[in-house]
């Protein structure tokens, strides 16, 4: 057995063990994963702050105390999700103390992204992010700003120093770009995408077999993408921007495999049906093994994968 279906194996054994007490219970709290080596359990399906963009202040708070309810801990947002602080931070506030805060910033260099981070703070009204990340890391020329001179990290490193910020980490949608940041600090979290048809195509296990022997808290997007819109087909489920998995048990395979990587926990799309078909989904789970992926490569066998 080579190391990758080694890990494969694994992983899935152990999403076995923590989801076995709960399979049998349709309105089970979702289960949690180690984040790394942070110390944290975070919930295996994250709020995405895309979710409550747009909507009414009742509504946002509705949605994060129904996610409370059923488990959730881990929230997610950025500011250019529209609205999205501006609403979870109210929603958020009876339940900050016990629930695992990420927030990101796009700015490159130190100023920006002071600027961004105390904005961010104070739209959410907190006073520290659990996490705070690099946002959509994209070219070599990003990370090399990032830890030059007045790049974004020592705003990072100085907010964590003052206790601002707890852990560190970063997103990326190119492999390159995630290798090479992993390369110069040694981050808490990554946030990537994970999907099987993206890994098929050979996106994604180098960085995650990267990941993993730094031991570093994975956590996924595009968990339940299927692949590209294809032509002439009615795009749905806004605002999601690529072809998503809707089917229950097509998502069920697909997240399975997600899970089956070693991942923490996942993002679903910022459309709210598909979040609350995850929340169902992540609480009963079943192992990822050769028929589960065998179905899933016939199910994507025509998708074209988001990214190369």
């Amino acid at each position: 057995m080579n190391r990758r279906s080694f890990l494969k194996t694994t992983a899935a054994a152990g999403l076995a063990a923590s989801l076995q007490p709960l399979a049998a219970h349709t309105q089970s709290p979702v289960p949690r994963r180690a984040l790394g080596k942070t110390g944290q359990q975070l919930s295996l399906v994250g709020f995405g702050g895309v979710v409550v963009n747009g909507k009414t202040q009742a509504h946002a708070d509705q949605s994060v105390a129904r996610a409370i309810d059923r488990g959730i801990n881990y929230f997610d947002v950025a500011p250019s999700y529209g609205n999205a602080e501006e609403r979870l931070g109210p929603a958020l506030k009876p339940y900050r103390q016990n629930a695992f805060l990420a927030c990101k910033t796009t700015q490159r260099r130190a100023a920006g992204a002071r600027e961004e981070l105390h904005a961010s703070l104070k739209r959410l009204g907190t006073d520290h992010f659990d996490l705070y990340q690099l946002h959509a890391l994209t070219t070599l020329e990003e990370v090399e700003t990032v830890f030059g001179p007045d790049g974004a990290m020592e705003t990072f490193l100085q907010a964590r120093q003052e206790g601002v910020v707890r852990w560190l980490g970063f997103s990326a949608h190119n492999s390159n770009a995630a290798l090479a940041a992993m390369a110069h600090f040694a981050f808490d979290t990554l946030l990537f995408p994970v999907n099987y048809a993206l890994w098929q195509s050979g996106f994604g296990p180098q960085v995650l077999d990267l990941a993993r022997k730094q031991e570093l808290g994975i956590l996924a997007l595009k968990g339940l993408c299927r692949g590209r819109w294809p032509d002439r087909v009615e795009r749905t489920h806004a605002p999601c921007w690529y072809q998503p998995h809707t089917d229950p048990e097509e998502a069920r395979l697909a997240l399975s495999f997600v899970f089956a990587q070693g991942t923490t926990a996942a993002i679903p799309p910022g459309n709210e049906d598909l979040f609350w078909m995850a929340v169902e989904l992540a609480a009963q789970l079943q192992p990822f093994g050769p028929a589960e992926e065998n179905r899933l490569k016939e199910l994507t066998t025509t998708a074209q994968p988001l990214f190369s």
